[in-house]
């Protein structure tokens, strides 16, 4: 009897025909698989790969090429943002380099209870040489002019360089873990702790009189002549190299590489405004120049923060170099008339005029703010950090004040209130603000209005 007489019979056959051969085209063209999934994740985020892997896919085995071979999609190691690839953690770093950048982005809770806004810090001060930004910058001018041949180790070769003191602290540490001496020239109305440690680290430190950019010995200027006449003087064949943070595109090339390609894998892309202070320029040209450029984000507000007596402000602005304190029997310091070190310039560098076009505004931020601010973050959040770091996050603050509820702001912490005792912390006791009862508002306490 054939199964064409019990129709139930050969429909469970057919079924089952079906199923089996189902299977099989399973099993034989399951290698489509990886292409499809790959398709999605790059539609999607992507997820991490392994450090050092290849775009070259293994083939997987099946039914027709041999065993299968599983393979775990969830061990590996580098994080794929758009254009970037951010190394994770191999438990173990490669030297002090190693120690640099992957830096925390953290929620600092009082500033989100002021604003209504989430505004996130990342913390710079957690790199592990210098203990500030300057460490991406130091590492990416000696690794660049290691690439081009100018810095060989261990010939004797000397690092100089003209600073405040962060990215000279940097060089001087990493100057030392990649056998290169460091020379550090640095005006010397600044903080004294900062020479301190730049001689402990093993730097030569000149701390010269303040003079305009002009003058042949204003700190920038002396540090290229010292280069200068090391390589012409030398006997030994070592070179001196002079960094040249201010103009080298090594600078905000280091943060449109690493800081921003981070902050958008720990934002998931959703930045409503970064706000940062400008010395250099480098952090705020990097970070948005990533932001904007490479991942796309084309409602991102980049916003300069600015200390009293910069010009910053008025060029971003108004598109004019100039600050009050210019006026004519007015200025008490030849630099930039604040307490604030690190941040505030009076003339445009090479690094700032790479992304001053992507720069939307400018917040304005007094000393007295600063140094409230400071205090703020540290009976409030338990953050103590240095004036430029203040100075972000009163610009953090009113610029999330400009934006929707909800909205999300990025800035920076970038160093550690250690460094700043013996000057900007000690101006803070001087006002009285780590004794005297203070608002418990914070907009009452800087004097910021809401926006009507």
């Amino acid at each position: 009897m054939s199964l064409s007489d019990h129709p139930r019979a050969y429909g469970t056959a057919a079924i089952a025909i079906a199923f089996a051969a189902g299977i099989l085209i399973t099993l034989g063209f399951k290698d489509l698989y990886p292409d499809l999934e790959r398709r999605f994740q790059q539609r999607s985020r992507p997820r991490p790969r392994p450090r050092g892997s290849t775009d070259v896919q293994r083939r997987r085995s099946s039914l027709f090429w041999g065993p299968v071979e599983l393979e775990d999609h969830e061990t590996s190691k580098d994080l794929e943002v758009p254009g970037a690839r951010i190394p994770r953690d191999d438990g173990i770093s490669n030297g002090i380099e190693g120690c640099i950048g992957r830096t925390p982005l953290i929620r600092i809770a009082s500033l989100c209870e002021a604003t209504g806004r989430t505004i996130l810090a990342k913390a710079e001060f957690l790199n592990g040489a210098g203990n500030s930004p300057k460490d991406r910058v130091a590492l990416s001018m000696i690794e660049a002019a290691e690439k081009d041949g100018i810095l060989k180790p261990g010939r004797g070769d000397t690092i100089y360089e003209g600073t405040v003191g962060s990215t000279g602290i940097s060089i001087a540490a990493l100057a030392r873990a990649k056998g290169y001496r460091a020379h550090i020239c640095m005006p010397d109305d600044q903080a004294r702790e900062k020479s301190d440690l730049l001689h402990h680290l093993g730097a030569t430190v000149e701390r010269v009189p303040v003079q305009p950019i002009a003058s042949p010995d204003h700190f920038v200027n002396l540090a290229r002549r010292r280069a200068a006449e090391h390589t012409a003087s030398s006997a030994d064949s070592s070179v001196g190299f002079f960094a040249d943070q201010f103009e080298s595109p090594a600078n905000y090339h280091a943060h449109q590489r690493t800081t921003g390609p981070e902050i958008y894998a720990q934002t998931d892309g959703r930045v409503d405004a970064f706000v940062a202070g400008a010395g250099t320029g480098g952090t705020i040209s990097g970070v948005a120049k990533y932001l904007k450029e490479d991942a796309k984000l084309k409602n991102l507000q980049v916003v300069l923060a600015d200390p009293q007596g910069s010009g910053l402000y008025n060029k971003i602005r108004h598109g004019v170099m100039y600050s009050h304190t210019e006026k004519e029997g007015t200025r008490r310091r030849q630099q930039v008339d604040t307490i604030v070190e690190g941040i505030g310039i009076n003339r445009v560098t090479e690094n700032l005029e790479a992304g001053r076009d992507l720069i939307d505004t400018a917040v304005r931020v007094s000393d007295e703010q600063a140094c409230k601010m400071a205090r703020w973050l540290v009976e409030h959040d338990g953050i103590f950090c240095g004036s430029s770091s203040a100075v972000n996050c009163v610009a953090a603050v009113v610029t999330a004040l400009s934006l929707p509820p909800g909205s999300q702001v990025v800035t920076v912490l970038c160093d550690s209130g250690t460094r700043h005792l013996s000057k900007f912390w000690k101006q803070i006791a001087e006002m009285g603000l780590e004794d005297e009862p203070k608002p418990d508002n914070l907009l009452t306490l800087l004097d910021i209005k809401k926006p009507s």
